[in-house]
């Protein structure tokens, strides 16, 4: 099992910046990929940023351009930097890790961008 908790969430102006990071424990060699969402009340989960098995980032178009995740698997962190933060990027973000067979989510941190 892996237990995933994410911080750095804060309140922000627009156009700021931000960075979340994500730390895993537990089994952290069995994890395959980090990948990162957000959900706002009565709102689906969103799919943010995950890294391919090529190692290259995968981005919503929503976030393309201003958001950068990076993941360290040894070391079972993950970080989502945020540039240019609008008012309509506050939402919970959550982090997940993907095992062979099943994933694990963190509780969120919440983000708000608001003058």
């Amino acid at each position: 099992q892996v237990q995933l908790v994410e911080s750095g969430g804060t309140l922000v102006r627009p156009g700021e910046s931000l960075t979340l990071s994500c730390v895993a424990t537990g089994d952290i060699t069995s994890i395959q990929n980090f990948g990162w969402y957000r959900q706002s009340p009565g709102e689906l989960r969103e799919f943010l940023a995950f890294i391919a098995r090529d190692g290259s980032p995968q981005y919503a178009p929503s976030v393309q351009g201003r958001f950068t995740m990076s993941m360290d698997k040894a070391k079972g962190t993950s970080h989502l930097q945020m540039n240019d933060l609008k008012p309509d990027d506050t939402s919970i973000y959550y982090c997940n890790v993907a095992v062979p067979g099943s994933f694990y989510w963190g509780q969120g941190t919440q983000v708000t961008v608001s003058s």
